[in-house]
């Protein structure tokens, strides 16, 4: 185990490098973004028009009051499809070290954007087409203007998701403002000591953006229903997984290393924003932070390459709350904003407070 622990930090040395720039606590510090491209990155991100048959948009997923989650255990995917995974939530993005939960992604912001967009059981669109839609919009060719563009480009529309995206940080939290209850402090001693949760979640975003295996149980629903599990053989094909038609397992870290003392971990998760986020885990197999305390507690799931630091804790019914409190603590305000929509009755853009009003 301890070989795997060295093959798992070597392998991912790079991401390692990059989390390193979030290790100190404190409230996270905005990102330094040009706001008319901040602006027109957020009107793409609430377009339905940026999928094949503009019926989903990045906010389909990645909903503000959800912390830019969707409240689902396993988030919607293209017409025809499921996915096979957990919505994470894009709070403090601009900071993350890699994407994904196997964390085949890198930092760039705009890698992650074209993948989303382009991707068949994503939003399968090609970029050619979205560039040419935006070109057709008189209000997209003027904000490309207002931000120093010539006109609607793809690589322009890229960089302005990335910096609307960059614009998502956590603010309000009382781990931040040191307004922790009785409760949460005593949370937070367990935390960072009987509980060893700062083992892996640590610094001002509390991860520490590597790959492990806790032993989270599979979500069967990812076989179960055909649209999952046609976006899972889609993946898996598409990575050069082994076997991939006869899979049962997401093989997480695995398809980046292809070393199989990797397989089944995910990269740790982000705890800011948690009460906005249930619920929990890569495939969202645990509704509430109780349960999560209680798997942990329990000493994780059953797998022979889980990380030998999850182990059985012995915390009481009251250390328990305790730890919740403190994950609580962890949430600030909500990110719920205005968004513009494309409304398709009447092929234009419309200014709501809900933009899900337009698909009920």
């Amino acid at each position: 185990m301890r070989l795997l622990l060295t093959l798992v930090v070597t392998a991912f040395a790079g991401l390692a490098g990059a989390a390193a720039l979030a290790q100190d606590k404190g409230p996270i510090k905005p990102m330094d973004v040009k706001p008319a491209l901040a602006e027109l990155g957020k009107r793409m991100f609430y377009d339905a028009r940026l999928s094949g048959d503009t019926t989903l948009a990045c906010a389909s997923c990645h909903q503000p009051d959800k912390a830019f989650t969707d409240g689902e255990a396993l988030s919607a995917a293209y017409t025809g499809a499921g996915h096979f995974r957990n919505s994470p939530t894009l709070a403090n993005v601009g900071y993350r070290a890699a994407w994904m939960h196997d964390g085949r992604l890198g930092t760039n912001l705009n890698d992650v954007a074209r993948e989303m967009i382009t991707e068949t059981y994503l939003m399968n669109m090609d970029m050619r087409i979205m560039q040419e839609r935006m070109k057709q919009d008189p209000v997209y060719v003027e904000m490309f203007k207002a931000a120093g563009m010539s006109e609607p480009s793809n690589g322009g529309a890229r960089n302005a998701l990335q910096a609307f995206m960059q614009t998502i940080v956590s603010r309000g939290a009382p781990i931040d403002s040191g307004a922790l209850s009785p409760a949460a402090e005593r949370g937070q001693d367990l935390f960072e000591g009987k509980a060893g949760c700062a083992a892996c979640h640590s610094g001002e975003r509390f991860t520490d953006d590597l790959p492990h295996n806790t032993a989270v149980p599979n979500n069967p629903d990812i076989w179960a229903e055909p649209e999952r599990h046609s976006a899972f053989v889609t993946y898996a094909k598409f990575m050069g997984v082994e076997n991939y038609m006869n899979l049962r397992e997401d093989l997480g870290a695995y398809i980046r290393t292809r070393d199989w003392r990797t397989k089944r971990s995910f990269l740790t998760p982000t705890l800011r924003e948690l009460t906005w986020t249930a619920p929990y885990m890569h495939n969202g197999s645990m509704a509430t932070l109780a349960e999560v305390v209680d798997f942990y507690n329990a000493g994780g799931g059953d797998d022979p390459l889980k990380d030998p630091r999850v182990r059985p804790l012995g915390l009481s019914p009251e250390e328990k709350a305790d730890l919740v409190a403190f994950l609580e603590a962890l949430s600030g305000e909500s990110f719920d904003t205005d968004a513009y929509v494309w409304r398709a009755d009447d092929y234009d853009y419309v200014l709501i407070e809900n933009w899900r009003e337009t698909t009920n």
